[in-house]
């Protein structure tokens, strides 16, 4: 009987082969998947216990055919077939780049991201890591940045789980040679999130290091890229971050460097996933205007930027550190709840995409940026209310409104997609408002949206003029641009947004 295996599900051959002398490197493998007259080329890897495996995404319903390539004779000319079939419910396929600022599943799903960050929550211990897991399945978050590596790095200083490397007699790691349990660990935590819905933002390199991780040279870390894809490319829900804080390495990987290592990635990566990079220092910003970057990834917490990054790169935006919300005496990590969701908010309306980061103080130093566990604070409530609202209405992406077109925006956030439009004015809390309204008069259902309290009241136009144009020296008038038919009237306290529908 012919194997079945859904659409955007993971398909895998093992196979067993002879003992070698470094099987991770003396044995080459890798197989030819064929859907009619299509062909895929993918790599295999060494697993442990003399067990090669092959994993693939079949991302089309049909009869697929593969057959192997290896310098092991074992391991060579092994052919079967496999059935693919619709995806199972809930499954969309990998997110990709729509509309060039924002992101869609592979079945043209709208994905908006809103994720967190749990650097090394896979190091932790086991029931930590499924506490960590219970929470993601309760909060709203559909994308979680995460390391391969274990962190050194304040708070989070204890031992990994699994050394990623074997080791010899003395503890020393052999960068060889991958530690296949460290790998199927890794393995079981994806395919732990894809099955909640998340994506997982895999970081590959970064500085907080005491093992050697980020210094193998090279040589090594082509062999460490190319065996991670060949493991992990076949999840659905996998992106690829070159680094978190790629300049506080430069002095061992200089750019040149960082571009080999995309290369690597988009060579060995037969299902295209997200590629992208992130700083340390807000003033360098890789080149994302480069054609192997599918997004930008940064950090800064000047988040009215937003619009200016776009701008810059052409492409979407994730700021994923725009700060973090809790109380640790670092300047990045003790800004209020509120603040973090009203950047969210700024960010957002502006054209890109959040991140959500925790880490308040715990004798334990149990803080979530770090190693997951349990969420303490308060931000992530009304970042979840934010994504159940905009999902319901943002189907190709928010267009932001500019200050070139409307001065108003240069202040207060503003973004389209069709016939809905959000307002929101964050630290601002006027009575009335029409800039960025209509300005044609019909038939519109208008919200009031307070995105701390979450709550949604239905409010009526108000009649223009609402206020009038300011006149300044010499006459000159001030406007926030072209009139709108009709305006709103508001509460005059912060974090309100607006929402207009246009009635079908």
């Amino acid at each position: 009987m012919t194997q079945q295996i859904a659409q955007w599900d993971v398909f895998e051959v093992a196979l067993r082969g002879p003992k070698l002398g470094n099987p991770f490197l003396d044995a080459t493998l890798d197989v030819v998947f064929r859907l009619g007259n299509r062909a895929v080329h993918t790599s295999g890897f060494y697993d442990g216990d003399d067990v090669w495996r092959v994993r693939f995404m079949p991302d089309t319903v049909g009869e697929w055919t593969y057959r192997t390539r290896s310098n092991i004779g074992e391991l060579d000319g092994k052919s079967a077939g496999f059935s693919c079939t619709a995806p199972r419910a809930g499954m969309h396929g990998p997110v990709r780049v729509k509309n060039q600022f924002h992101f869609a599943h592979a079945d043209g799903t709208p994905y908006l991201p809103f994720g967190t960050t749990c650097y090394a929550w896979t190091h932790q211990p086991l029931d930590m890591q499924a506490q960590t897991l219970a929470t993601l399945k309760r909060s709203r978050f559909n994308k979680i940045r995460m390391g391969v590596f274990p962190k050194d790095y304040i708070y989070n200083n204890n031992e990994p789980l699994y050394p990623m490397f074997e080791t010899d007699a003395d503890g020393r790691q052999d960068f060889d040679r991958p530690n296949p349990k460290a790998f199927q660990h890794l393995d079981s935590q994806i395919g732990a999130l894809r099955e909640l819905g998340i994506e997982a933002d895999i970081i590959l390199f970064h500085p907080y290091d005491r093992w050697g991780y980020c210094t193998m040279g090279p040589k090594r870390d082509e062999q460490y890229l190319r065996y991670v894809v060949a493991r992990l490319s076949a999840y659905a829900n996998v992106w690829w971050s070159l680094a978190n804080e790629y300049d506080f390495l430069l002095d061992v990987k200089p750019i040149e460097a960082w571009d080999r290592c995309f290369h690597v990635i988009e060579e060995c990566d037969p299902h295209r996933h997200l590629r992208s990079i992130h700083n340390g220092n807000p003033n360098m910003n890789y080149d994302h205007r480069k054609p192997w970057v599918d997004h930008v990834c940064i950090q800064h917490w000047d988040v009215k930027r937003t619009v200016e990054w776009r701008q810059a790169y052409g492409k979407p935006v994730i700021n994923d550190e725009p700060e973090y919300e809790g109380n640790i005496p670092r300047p990045w990590g003790n800004i209020s709840a509120q603040e973090l969701v009203h950047r969210f908010w700024v960010t957002t309306l502006r054209g890109g995409y959040a991140g959500h980061g925790e880490t308040f103080m715990h004798p334990d130093d149990l803080l979530w940026w770090a190693k997951g566990g349990e969420l303490r604070g308060e931000s992530w409530k009304r970042i979840g209310f934010m994504r159940d609202l905009l999902e319901q209405d943002v189907r190709n992406g928010l267009t932001p409104y500019t200050s070139a077109t409307n001065s108003a925006f240069s202040r207060v956030s503003g973004g389209q997609d069709g016939d809905v439009r959000y307002l929101y004015f964050g630290e601002h809390q006027p009575l009335q408002w029409a800039a960025g309204l209509p300005m044609e008069d019909g038939d519109f259902e208008i919200d009031l949206i307070d995105t701390w309290e979450m709550t949604i009241d239905r409010i009526e136009k108000a009649p223009l003029p609402i206020s009038p144009p300011l006149r300044g020296v010499g006459g000159a008038i001030h406007s926030t641009g072209p009139e709108a038919a009709f305006g709103v009237r508001l509460p005059g306290k912060p974090w309100q947004a607006v929402r207009v529908r246009k009635k079908s």
